[in-house]
């Protein structure tokens, strides 16, 4: 079985860390209510079932091909992670809480967000990295432990899209208190990051 409860972890730092979809859920709530909200969080997790089947097939059949190549992408991934980190230190992590945003329908949203999430290559780059990190080579199928670790990560980030929607007018008004949140947010996620790239580059 592949380690779940510390790829729980990362993957709930990734999805905290102030991003596009996450800000674009509080925006939509803070702008047009909670319901939509709700609609984007539900928008953003539907379209990463999208990189879940990319990153399974993908990463399931290079393995199977060339076997020697998972710790190319061991390596790979721990770099990948590494950088990200890195970059997210270094992010300005602005965060426009601007209310402005245009009422448009429920079914409207939700594909957008869905569409926004699949056209988005750095999800499909960031789940072909991470996920095979966690998989037990040991214990065999592959592709099915990939399977429950992107199950895993579309139910917390489905979690906190939603809470993020919920209570995105109290959200909303404590980064408008709180400009260096957002910031204190990115550096402990880009932390976390670097931190775990190195768990994986180093020898057990």
């Amino acid at each position: 079985m592949p380690d779940v409860f510390l790829f729980l972890i990362a993957a709930m730092m990734l999805t905290l860390a102030p991003g596009p979809d996450n800000i674009y859920v509080l925006t939509r709530g803070i702008a047009q209510g909670k319901k939509a909200g709700l609609v984007a969080a539900l928008g953003f997790s539907s379209g990463l079932f999208f990189h879940t089947l990319l990153a399974v097939l993908g990463f399931a059949a290079i393995i199977k091909a060339y076997p020697a190549a998972y710790h190319f992408l061991q390596y790979a991934g721990a770099a990948y992670l590494v950088y990200l980190g890195i970059r997210t230190l270094r992010s300005a992590a602005s965060m426009s809480m601007e209310a402005t945003m245009t009422p448009v329908s429920l079914s409207r949203i939700y594909w957008q967000s869905v569409i926004a999430n699949i056209l988005n290559p750095k999800v499909t780059l960031f789940f072909i990295a991470f996920l095979p990190q966690f998989v037990n080579m040991q214990a065999g199928h592959v592709a099915w432990q990939m399977l429950l670790l992107a199950v895993v990560f579309i139910l917390q980030a489905l979690a906190i899209f939603s809470a993020i929607a919920f209570f995105s007018g109290i959200v909303g008004a404590y980064f408008k208190r709180q400009a260096r949140a957002a910031l204190y947010l990115n550096r402990l996620a880009g932390c976390a990051f670097v931190g775990l790239g190195i768990r994986i580059a180093l020898p057990e």
